[in-house]
């Protein structure tokens, strides 16, 4: 009886568990069933995403790019003490205007002094033993010339006489009435005197060009007195200490009495017409003023600005000072700039912050680069960006866009290169 009550409970079961299966292979075959033409075609015209655009254009980023910079002295010269003694007096103070050539101090020096007067001496001992070697040899001269010339006239006289001897004899020898021998004897004689003759005219010649090379020693000696005596007065004439540049004395601490050893340094002046403004830039301020040869600067709390040359920009970074060395030299005829005061620069103009932006929202990052869509006919376009200042909510634009063109600022990044797109507002610059 229990065995027969039973089946009917296990044949419900059995018949659920089919139905169960049944079931569930029906809903995985229905999964793949294709879908029909009409529901692709609907998937496929999706709408067209609406964007909102940005017109380029330029407008200004900023306040010009300023950086405080020192005044300086366009130029140093040391004062040095050229020549050794005590300080006799004292013409110009620290901190006073001197002009180039201005005697600053005097110096007094007792071993000058003694030289200039031995060299002088020399000089005119020299001086004197030429005038008198010059007296001497003239008298000598008229002397011997005197000599010579009497001399010289006998001997002509001789010659000449002994020539008309040789030539009486001669004829004789031809009549026979003398011998060959005395012929002979004559001729020497005649001879011997004509050599005398040329002697007594060399040593004429001679003395007057003894005389002429003694003087000329003398002379030379003269010449290197006189050198000596110059060397000493121009040692001399360091004995006023003298500026080496107009400008401002500094540095220069001396007292009357005060003794001085040659070179030494006694003060320094500054040149400051012109005067000279420095700055040290950063790698980016540097290019701000990479191509040009003039800057705007001012004086703190003034409003009046000015225009300096560029004398000198480093083309490479410095090591201890990790920066760009930037000179300017500036007029300062009325001496409105001394050195230790602070001027500002204006790296860049006011037409310099008038540029290219785009809204910062607009802009795409992947990486390190920077992108835009921009609108070409009926799709967007993917830019890359070189990208320049900031000045919230505008990036300056360097490269990639132009004046004029339309950039997507409506959720840039949810878009594709390529992708049509559907027009809503535009935005131009304010």
């Amino acid at each position: 009886m229990r065995k027969k009550r039973r089946r009917p409970y296990r044949q419900v079961v059995k018949t659920v568990s089919i139905l169960a299966i049944s079931f569930t292979i029906i809903a995985g075959c229905s999964e793949t069933i294709p879908l029909s033409h009409e529901t692709s075609a609907t998937v496929q015209e999706q709408p067209l995403k609406s964007v909102k655009l940005y017109k380029v254009g330029k407008q200004k980023i900023g306040d010009p790019v300023e950086h405080a910079a020192d005044v300086l002295s366009s130029v140093q010269f040391d004062i040095i003490a050229k020549a050794g003694g005590d300080i006799g007096q004292v013409l110009k103070n620290r901190e006073e205007w001197v002009q180039e050539g201005e005697v600053i101090v005097r110096v007094n020096s007792v071993d000058a002094n003694f030289e200039k007067e031995k060299a002088m001496l020399a000089v005119e001992t020299i001086k004197t033993a030429i005038t008198k070697s010059r007296e001497k040899a003239r008298k000598d001269m008229e002397t011997q010339k005197r000599e010579l010339n009497n001399s010289i006239l006998k001997l002509e006289m001789g010659l000449g006489d002994m020539t008309r001897n040789y030539n009486k004899l001669k004829n004789d020898y031809e009549v026979g009435k003398a011998t060959k021998a005395q012929l002979y004897q004559m001729d020497v004689q005649l001879r011997n005197a004509q050599m005398d003759l040329d002697q007594l005219k060399q040593r004429q010649k001679q003395s007057i060009q003894d005389s002429g090379d003694s003087l000329s020693d003398m002379e030379t000696q003269l010449k290197s007195a006189q050198l000596s005596l110059q060397q000493v007065e121009q040692s001399m004439s360091y004995l006023d200490i003298k500026s080496p540049a107009s400008g401002i004395l500094t540095g220069m601490n001396l007292e009357a009495g005060m003794t001085l050893q040659p070179g030494s340094k006694i003060g320094l002046i500054q040149k400051l017409d012109p005067i000279k403004i420095k700055a040290m830039l950063s790698t980016e301020e540097a290019k701000y003023v990479s191509n040009k040869t003039e800057l705007t600067y001012y004086l703190p709390g003034t409003t009046q600005k000015y225009k300096g040359r560029i004398s000198f920009l480093s083309k490479v970074i410095e090591p201890e000072s990790k920066a760009y060395e930037i000179n300017l030299d500036v007029p300062n005829k009325e001496m409105t700039l001394k050195p230790g005061m602070k001027v500002w620069l204006q790296l860049t103009e006011e037409q310099d912050q008038i540029v290219l932006t785009v809204p910062t929202y607009s802009i795409v990052k992947q990486g390190e680069d920077s992108y835009v869509y921009v609108l070409v006919g009926d799709s967007v376009e993917k830019r890359k960006l070189q990208l320049g200042r900031v000045n919230e909510p505008d990036q300056e634009v360097l490269s990639g866009v132009s004046e004029g063109e339309q950039v997507v600022i409506s959720n840039p990044s949810q878009l594709r290169d390529k992708e049509k797109v559907q027009r809503a507002a535009v935005e131009v610059p304010k």
